[in-house]
């Protein structure tokens, strides 16, 4: 290949990787081939890990919608063995990411997260035989553990694909299928509660688990034949393409490896994760977040409690809430790419809107105005949830690879332990006013405004990475 102007063309010394892809040492691609390969990249991620986020949500959250449909009653459930079954889900969960991540980040993508998500479908489904609460418990254990794999796999893709400034986009559509899935399933549940009540001898909230669950069996197999694996192996791109992905991630400081080259071995890379101190700053970070997006899986009961006593109504109610967070993640996610070294600033002050807006909650008791400061609150949680994510995953482009796989497995697993304890902030017997929740998430609130102002300023000084 003949020396191109550096105008028009980019140039990475790539030398170890030469004798595994042929790339010459003075490798050089033009910026119209880039943008090209990032939209064919976009084109194949962005699509498939939205509708299997959406599902893998929906799977996660319908035990909300099914509670108020008659799944309490007819499994005779009390306050605290609901508390119970969403909190058994989440053991699972947080216990097995990082195992999971370690076998993703050595396996394939397009074959490792089909299975799982089928196997998980299939368990969906069955919780529409469940017939006590014992059932209800082994199922939504096994439904946790099967989807452990899922999140901290996909943050492990998006940062092995995308440069540290163009991750803040693509993550905040990844969680834009977390927010509609709360719209859609509301919409859903309505429908299919409302719909289907009788259909055959079952009750509508047991349809909702089959149709969920069906349909997340279905979208699992077609990503099979769409997903990316990793930019060394994966067959949907060129060798040419495969070249430039690897070279324009590590001309941006992300470390991807080549195909042959050495791996670093399981206790190691566990023990470069969990010494790497970024990744306690994120976890407590997400904790936070997390912890206080806990609020999702009440937002049906919340919505009943403030005066909406309609089980359809309820349902409704909670869209709202859902659609501003997608348009305020979405702006943003395309903000926060512009000024990438000041994500932990954004976050800092989305959750200061949090924060306000809860204790605001906690202060005024008329149904209309909690319910704005109910859709209010969820904006801020949602664009600092999606920013927290991208945050991290750049922060960890410069580690080795197998070392990042368990770093976000850690975040996301560590952080997700907010769920146990947040599944019991909002007990029946604090409606309609749920003082003790709101008290909780406030101060939770706080100390997250603080973390990602320490973690701005920790993560700038590190190495002068004057990009964070």
């Amino acid at each position: 290949m003949s020396s191109p102007s550096s105008i028009e063309h980019i140039h990475i010394d790539i030398k170890d990787a030469t004798k595994y892809l042929e790339i010459p040492e003075q490798f050089a691609w033009t910026p119209e081939e880039e943008e090209k390969l990032v939209r064919k990249i976009d084109l194949y991620l962005l699509p498939m890990i939205w509708f299997m986020y959406l599902l893998s949500y929906m799977d996660r959250t319908n035990i909300g919608n099914a509670k108020i449909a008659g799944m309490a009653d007819d499994l005779e459930l009390t306050s605290n063995e609901y508390s119970i079954a969403l909190v058994v889900f989440f053991i699972g969960y947080v216990i097995f990411e990082p195992p999971s991540n370690m076998i993703l980040v050595r396996t394939k993508p397009s074959i490792y997260l089909p299975i799982i998500m089928v196997i998980w479908g299939v368990l969906t489904c069955c919780m529409a035989a469940i017939k006590d609460y014992a059932h209800l418990v082994v199922l939504r254990t096994f439904v946790g553990i099967l989807e452990s794999g899922f999140a901290p796999g996909i943050l492990l893709i998006i940062s092995s694909w995308y440069k540290r400034e163009e991750q803040s986009k693509r993550f905040a559509v990844y969680m834009s299928a977390a927010i509609l899935s709360g719209a859609f399933g509301g919409l859903l549940a309505g429908a299919i509660t409302g719909g289907l009540e009788g259909t055959h001898g079952l009750r509508g909230w047991k349809w909702l688990f089959i149709v969920e669950g069906a349909a997340t069996i279905v979208v699992a197999v077609i990503s099979g034949f769409i997903l990316l694996d990793f930019p060394q192996n994966s067959k949907r791109l060129t060798d040419r393409e495969r070249a430039i992905a690897i070279a324009r991630l590590r001309e941006g400081g992300v470390l991807t490896r080549t195909g042959e080259e050495p791996r670093l071995g399981k206790v190691a890379s566990f023990i470069g994760a969990l010494k790497e101190w970024r990744v306690w700053g994120f976890v407590i970070g997400y904790m936070v977040i997390v912890g206080s997006s806990t609020l999702s899986y009440f937002y049906p009961t919340l919505v009943h409690g403030l005066g909406y006593t309609s089980t359809v109504q309820a349902q409704y109610m909670t869209v709202p809430i859902y659609a501003v967070a997608f348009v305020c993640t979405a702006v943003t996610g395309i903000f926060a790419d512009r000024i990438p070294q000041h994500r932990g600033l954004v976050i800092a002050c989305w959750l200061t809107f949090s924060l306000v807006t809860s204790i605001l909650v906690c202060c005024i008791y008329n149904f209309t105005a909690r319910y704005a400061f109910l859709v209010l609150m969820a904006a801020g949680l949602w664009a600092s949830n999606a920013t927290a994510l991208s945050f991290a995953g750049a922060s960890f482009g410069s580690l080795q690879p197998e070392i990042r796989a368990i770093a976000l497995a850690l975040v996301n697993a560590m952080g997700n332990l907010a769920q146990i304890y947040g599944a019991y902030l909002f007990p029946s017997d604090d409606a309609p006013k749920y003082l003790l929740g709101f008290g909780v998430i406030s101060g939770m609130l706080g100390l997250g405004v603080i973390t990602y102002v320490i973690m701005h300023v920790m993560t700038r000084r590190k190495e002068g990475l004057s990009w964070i």
